[in-house]
């Protein structure tokens, strides 16, 4: 006898959980993928500071020499040192949390101490070179005898070498690595690269001698940091400029950075003339030849770096 067949039951369509909307909470400290940029770059702030706070303390119980007590080469190393240690176990911290290696940040290890950092050498102390020449084709610049001689001039050279690589290490960092990542993923590149690039001239208004001028031409230098971060995808290149930079203005030529003049320099060498020539007591930063030689750089650099490399996988998700 034939089975009579049951008849087909129409296929019922696959029962798929329904997403619930975020909450009021949710959505003011996470997006779609993770906590809002807001949320993890004022966490990363406050660690840094922190730490920050921690090994110095630390660093004064060692009686190691430390600013403003004393405003020497090694004082300023350690000085540059904390805060490196700090903003990057910081970042290394954040990037455990956010599933992110400490390359995407803007330091990948495989091109650390390549070209592009030599390279950032060179235009580092050719554009202080260029303003130092500016003023002094003016009358306001004088090299004056030698400051140092045999091995003083090397060992004072060295070490302010290695203070001026920690400030890189540290203000580039700081100012161009994580936080620049981090509020890129918020608010995209340029807006971000705007407001850290403010708050980095701001930064510099706690130095003694420091003004305005020279507080806006720290806050050019910083876009054209970001500049180089767009075009090379790292930030190896703003370290070297950074650091070259720095050691041409503070031992090479002498001359104030950012209104410090430091002891320890190779010539007794002088600033003379009306203040928008010389900085005043800002120092070259200050002198309009100072604008004058960085719109000359965006310019080189625009036509020298035409095309960006890969950039840092940076998520793009807007909050």
């Amino acid at each position: 006898m034939n089975e009579e067949s049951s008849p087909e039951q129409p296929e019922q369509p696959e029962q798929r959980p329904e997403l619930s909307s975020p909450t009021m909470i949710e959505w003011i400290f996470r997006n779609q993928r993770e906590l809002r940029s807001g949320w993890r770059l004022s966490i990363y702030v406050l660690f840094t500071v922190v730490i920050v706070l921690v090994l110095g303390t630390a660093a004064a119980a060692l009686r190691l020499p430390l600013p403003p007590q004393r405003m020497d080469a090694l004082a300023l190393l350690t000085q540059e040192l904390i805060l490196a240690a700090a903003a990057f176990g910081t970042a290394a911290l954040m990037g455990r949390f956010e599933g992110r290696s400490m390359g995407v940040y803007g330091l990948p290890a495989r091109r650390a101490f390549r070209s592009d950092f030599w390279q950032g050498m060179l235009w580092g102390f050719a554009m202080i070179t260029a303003i130092i020449l500016l003023i002094r084709a003016f009358g306001g610049f004088s090299f004056g005898n030698l400051a140092q001689s045999g091995g003083a001039i090397v060992r004072y050279a060295a070490l302010w070498g290695l203070v001026f690589l920690a400030v890189g290490f540290f203000e580039e960092f700081f100012f161009r690595g994580y936080t620049q990542f981090t509020l890129t993923t918020g608010i995209g590149f340029w807006p971000a690269a705007t407001i850290l690039s403010a708050l980095f001239g701001m930064s510099h208004l706690m130095n003694p001698g420091e003004g305005p001028v020279g507080a806006l031409s720290v806050f050019v230098v910083g876009m054209f940091f970001c500049f180089t971060l767009k075009r090379t995808g790292s930030l190896w290149l703003a370290v070297g400029l950074h650091a070259a930079f720095d050691w041409g203005e503070t031992f090479f030529y002498a001359v104030p950075n950012s209104g410090v003049v430091a002891p320890g320099h190779l010539f007794h060498s002088s600033l003379h003339g009306p203040k928008w020539l010389t900085g005043g007591t800002v120092g070259p930063e200050g002198s309009v030849m100072a604008f004058a030689v960085m719109a000359g750089a965006f310019a080189m650099f625009h036509f020298c770096y035409p095309r960006p490399k890969p950039a840092p996988d940076i998520t793009m998700q807007s909050d």
